[in-house]
């Protein structure tokens, strides 16, 4: 269904089984990983930090029209900003979301609106808005070359294929789907309960491949070599797949509970947000091999990132402050 947007110009987490037994909680390190409860501040956030809205988590730009959408909560809107910062529009959404991602670059903005059962696409700039009922608290969405959109419905442990705005296909093959990324026609999905990746060939409604994903994944992006970059926020580590075929290539050892992803196409550059230690970190993928080139002080509670490939700014947003954060690395 469509709906006119609100434009307002300014100018229970599911758990791994654990133990034999059935009784009890089930231990820490048998639950999905979260983000640490960051520290207080003893650093000056790095840049420019500007106020936004409660609860900013789950933020995107787009490189074509330069908005940066983010998903405030209090009421549950998605908030369109230009590169400073300064609110453009707001769009009304039926559920709060936690991850945002373009299905291309012009957009729209993928919005897994986790609390309402419904994936929201918003356009760009306009903010015209489509609704697609899928499955049981939809958390992370990528489309893939195909213009298939496949959504991690994480408490009802499927994946939901969306095709022209309705649900073609629905995959039961995860215990509890966290992040999701693409390359060309194929997915990757970060399983947060059972700790794996899994690949999809979506056009052809296929699973591929499982592999373990360290000792509590979260999240993933694509890199410009093909490759899948997940996050193992209870491991400290960033794990980096090669997609074709699915295999685990390099490990790079990252303290701080990594969390946050953004990748920078043009300077080829994952940055990871560090919620243990409130600090963002650019890690280089042109080689073989990740190495650090860059580390910034941030706003306290960093568990979303993004950035602007064309000029290299980095955004990053407080769910403890609402605080918008800007960084110029170049």
């Amino acid at each position: 269904m469509r709906r006119a947007a609100l434009l307002l110009p300014l100018a229970l987490v599911l758990t791994a089984c654990s133990g034999s037994d059935g009784g009890g909680e089930p231990t820490e390190s048998a639950r999905a990983a979260e983000p640490a409860d960051s520290p207080e501040l003893t650093t000056d956030p790095e840049g420019t930090v500007v106020d936004l809205d409660p609860d900013a988590e789950g933020m995107v730009f787009d490189p074509v029209t330069g908005l940066l959408a983010v998903a405030v909560r209090d009421p549950n809107r998605l908030v369109l900003t230009d590169a400073d910062g300064v609110t453009q529009a707001e769009i009304e959404l039926p559920g709060h979301a936690r991850h945002l991602q373009l299905a291309a670059p012009g957009g729209p903005v993928l919005v897994p609106a986790e609390d309402s059962n419904t994936l929201v696409q918003v356009a760009l700039p306009g903010g015209e808005v489509t609704e697609t009922m899928v499955g049981d608290n939809p958390h992370d969405a990528a489309q893939v070359a195909s213009g298939q959109i496949l959504v991690g419905d994480e408490m009802g442990g499927t994946l939901s294929v969306v095709t022209d705005g309705e649900v073609t296909q629905t995959f039961d093959s995860q215990t509890q789907p966290g992040g999701v990324a693409t390359v060309g026609d194929v997915a990757g999905v970060v399983d947060v309960g059972a700790f794996s990746i899994t690949t999809y060939d979506v056009a052809a409604g296929e699973l591929q491949t499982v592999l373990d994903a360290g000792d509590g994944p979260t999240h993933l992006v694509a890199d410009s070599q093909g490759r899948f970059l997940v996050a193992d926020t209870r491991g400290d580590a960033m794990l980096v797949y090669g997609s074709d075929p699915l295999e685990l290539e390099s490990t790079y050892e990252l303290f701080g509970n990594p969390y946050g992803l953004a990748y920078d196409s043009t300077d080829q550059v994952v940055w990871v947000t560090l919620t243990a230690t409130n600090e963002v970190v650019g890690l280089s993928t042109a080689g073989d091999e990740l190495t650090e080139v860059a580390r910034f002080p941030t706003v306290r509670q960093p568990n979303t990132v993004a950035v602007d490939p064309t000029t290299g700014r980095v955004f990053v947003g407080s769910r403890e402050t609402g605080q918008l954060q800007l960084i110029d690395p170049r």
